[in-house]
């Protein structure tokens, strides 16, 4: 069937996410929802919207929608999302799907209990190239340890310096580079390795309330991953995976869109990766469509649990570094 979609969240990442649809037939853009009639009515004439609302209630009891997308700040996910499910309406979620463990652990609860898709919109986990490094991690023989780098200089880090505090850095919308940057290194890994058996976190706060940069590390019986997040620096450093053969080498952390494999004993070099389509959150539409069409309630790589099991390690490093939101009340 198309699905037909509604919006919560007129920004930047929303704008390539509908990019990332443009292809599919799976989906019908049906509706927009924004605070003000103006910016709701301006982001449906720019989409071909038809239907436009200022009310999360309205939106949730539309009878044009079957699902909706939700990219607003992550303080509003629990809530938004929520109310959706328990209207029966399918919910993909942007990352990281909620403030804390106990938002997502309620959420869980109602997609079940309504018979309805929830998932979080972790575009790394479905690119085709994960799933080729998780189909060879065997290559690897006993992994002994990794590190997951990703850093990305904010575009809004020059305001803040400037005493202008936008989202991005503001506490109260459970932002900062680990709930934005660091999750795109746990989560992976969480779906790789599962539970840590313990982990230790730091982080450089700023005087707003929230992180700028940091890193954890995941301890495992056998391995150990280091995890590298910044929103106040660039990095080109590659990420690795490393075994007793062989590591995998890991280009661009954040959409693996390169992964090669170094034969320890061979001296072999062999590139593994194949050509992705260039709008990396592609994959993730597809796999949110189908979860939908084949009326499976949880995806695979997606699943509840590795996305509860991601927001516990956030509350831990959290909890480590001191970096407590509104919303943890």
């Amino acid at each position: 069937m198309t699905i037909r979609l509604g919006i919560i969240g007129t920004n930047v990442i929303t704008d390539r996410f509908l990019d990332a649809i443009s292809s599919l037939t799976d989906y019908q853009l049906a509706a927009v929802y924004s605070r003000t009639s103006d910016r709701a009515n301006d982001f449906a004439h720019s989409h071909g919207i038809e239907h436009t609302y200022t009310s999360l209630e309205e939106l949730a009891l539309s009878p044009h929608i079957d699902a909706v997308y939700i990219a607003s700040p992550t303080s509003f996910h629990a809530e938004q999302s929520e109310l959706m499910l328990k209207h029966g309406k399918h919910v993909l979620v942007e990352k990281p799907a909620a403030s804390n463990y106990k938002e997502w652990e309620s959420m869980s609860e109602i997609a079940h209990s309504n018979n309805v898709v929830l998932m979080e919109a972790m575009k790394t986990t479905q690119l085709p190239n994960f799933s080729i490094l998780k189909d060879n991690l065997d290559k690897l023989g006993p992994i002994r340890s990794g590190f997951a780098n990703y850093c990305q200089y904010s575009s809004r880090y020059d305001a803040y310096k400037n005493g202008e505090i936008l989202n991005a850095f503001d506490p109260t919308y459970s932002n900062g580079s680990l709930m934005d940057i660091g999750v795109y290194g746990i989560y992976p890994i969480i779906a790789l390795f599962g539970r840590p058996d313990e982990v230790k976190a730091q982080g450089h706060m700023l005087k707003s309330g929230v992180d700028g940069a940091g890193s954890l590390l995941l301890k495992y019986a056998e391995s150990q991953i280091i995890i590298n997040h910044s929103k106040i620096t660039d990095s080109t450093l590659p990420s690795e995976i490393q075994g007793e053969f062989g590591s995998f080498v890991i280009e661009n952390w954040n959409d693996f869109n390169s992964l090669s494999f170094n034969d320890r004993i061979s001296k072999n070099v062999s590139t593994l990766s194949e050509q992705q389509h260039e709008n990396p959150m592609y994959y993730e539409a597809i796999e949110f469509a189908k979860l939908i069409n084949e009326r499976t309630l949880e995806s695979v790589n997606n699943s509840h649990k590795n996305t509860a099991l991601t927001l516990q390690v956030l509350d831990e490093a959290r909890r480590q570094i001191g970096l407590v939101f509104p919303s943890d009340q």
